[in-house]
């Protein structure tokens, strides 16, 4: 099956809001880090879903950073994008907001890299996936920087031999 014609990831970007209710929080009144990755997995999963128009799944979750507490009360924004596409999978990036229901105090509170399989709809086999144009000279960053990740990913998940991974062996030869 050949690839579909590649696409630029503002044809897949995602933005999506919710409200922090009492439901969603802890008994300090924070959000609790179950539901938040929930909806980075909500979020991440259209972003992907969109860039590859087929159905995917939630292959890997990884560098999910907690940086401060969402209260009860305050709304949250989470951005995706993706990152980089790979032969069946995608990477995608998500960045979390935070800030009153008027809209003061905003600030960043999370980011995590989420990758996802695309599926062929009729037999649930994993299918191949556009490729990825960026563009931006960030969007060229993250697009880069995933093969990186994507060996670590590999190596952790003990698919890679680490005397395998010319990526990143590559690049701690480059820090010392």
């Amino acid at each position: 099956m050949s690839r579909p014609a590649p696409k630029r990831v503002a044809e897949s970007s995602t933005t999506m809001s919710e409200l922090v209710m009492p439901n969603d929080t802890n008994p300090q009144g924070n959000l609790m880090g179950g539901n938040m990755l929930r909806w980075m997995d909500i979020c991440c999963a259209i972003c992907a879903g969109k860039h590859c128009a087929k159905p995917v799944v939630t292959a890997s979750v990884d560098n999910v950073a907690f940086q401060s507490a969402i209260k009860n009360g305050e709304v949250i924004t989470l951005e995706a994008n993706v990152t980089r596409a790979f032969n069946t999978s995608i990477e995608v990036y998500v960045e979390v907001f935070a800030a009153t229901m008027q809209g003061t105090h905003p600030r960043r509170t999370h980011h995590a890299f989420f990758t996802f399989v695309a599926l062929d709809r009729d037999n649930g086999s994993p299918v191949p996936v556009p490729e990825l144009l960026p563009l931006t000279d960030i969007e060229q960053q993250r697009y880069e920087a995933a093969l990186n990740r994507r060996e670590l990913r590999l190596v952790l998940a003990g698919r890679l031999k680490p005397e395998q991974a010319g990526q990143l062996q590559e690049l701690f030869r480059q820090q010392a």
